[in-house]
């Protein structure tokens, strides 16, 4: 008898009332499975791009399309197997498949990541702390550093979207477990970045309430081309429009639209962060996740809503 409730009560633990794999466990399974591989990845990029021609090394912007699109698809890989493999869903679950609102839904995210970098910019550019100049370089450069960062940008978005919004976060969804998942993912967010270079407490605070809005975003229509487009096009404004820092760094945009004069003081602009350690950011993102709620056309396909919404029983 007392072997049987000892079983009982791992099955507890472990198991939910349908006898599949709680959803911490679940999420654990999926970090080990990435953590684990990430690093061979990386190592196999850096193999191949050691036989192009050009300095391709860690850092450049080449390792860093190559490397965001590996993270990319083991996130999107271990996330298909897993929802499959745990919870018997097929791979739209995921969100990432072209369903019915998916491109009205991006639309609307990439006009939001628009919306919401101007605003942020424009409230230390209001106050006189920050200006912008021409870039003094040709056409044709110009128009290439466009095109070439975009796409940078959005594979980096993309991958981004898919580890934290991704399987981590809807596995709890499913569980019924979603806001406690979406603060805990969020401040996840927060503190990944808080390793950037010139990060402060305030960047990793808006870094983790923008993790908030991309996960509300989430929620709202259960794909990720909505949130992405929101981080895609909030990005390439700010980095290839504006030539502000991205999280620390200007090296995924070599020549942007403007050149930034930051007046300062940081608290308003960001300082060498980007305008994400600015209180400026805060506003604007609570000005985008209140647009979440309000904007019409952004709903969930019934069919998403079914296989993403948590069970009344099983956790």
């Amino acid at each position: 008898m007392a072997g049987i409730g000892r079983a009982q009560h791992m099955n507890t633990i472990l198991l939910d009332e349908a006898g599949k794999l709680r959803s911490g466990w679940r999420a654990v399974a999926f970090l080990s499975a990435f953590i684990c591989t990430a690093p061979f990845l990386t190592i196999l990029e850096q193999l191949a791009l050691d036989r192009l021609p050009g300095d391709e090394t860690a850092g450049s912007t080449g390792f860093t399309v190559i490397n965001a699109f590996g993270l990319l698809a083991l996130a999107i890989l271990f996330g298909a197997v897993f929802t499959r493999w745990f919870e018997d869903k097929p791979f739209r679950t995921l969100g990432a498949s072209l369903t019915g609102r998916w491109f009205q839904h991006l639309v609307i995210g990439l006009l939001m990541g628009v919306i919401g970098l101007l605003v942020a910019v424009l409230i230390p550019f209001l106050a006189g702390a920050e200006a912008f100049t021409k870039n003094a370089v040709s056409d044709e450069a110009l128009a290439k550093s466009l095109l070439v960062s975009f796409g940078v940008f959005a594979i980096a978005a993309a991958w981004e979207e898919a580890f934290f919004r991704g399987y981590l976060l809807q596995t709890f969804v499913r569980s019924g477990s979603g806001m406690w998942a979406l603060l805990g993912m969020s401040l996840f967010f927060g503190l990944v970045h808080l390793g950037n270079k010139d990060a402060t407490i305030l960047s990793g605070t808006n870094t983790a309430l923008a993790g908030v809005v991309f996960s509300l975003a989430y929620l709202k229509t259960r794909d990720l081309w909505f949130p992405w487009g929101i981080h895609l096009m909030w990005n390439w404004t700010q980095g290839s429009i504006f030539g502000i820092e991205v999280s620390g760094t200007t090296d995924l945009s070599r020549q942007p639209f403007f050149q930034e004069i930051d007046r300062g003081p940081v608290w308003l602009t960001g300082g060498t962060y980007g305008i994400e350690g600015s209180i400026a950011c805060t506003v604007a993102l609570i000005i985008i996740g209140v647009l979440i709620y309000v904007l019409p056309g952004l709903s969930a396909d019934d069919e998403l809503l079914a296989l993403t919404s948590p069970k009344r029983s099983g956790s």
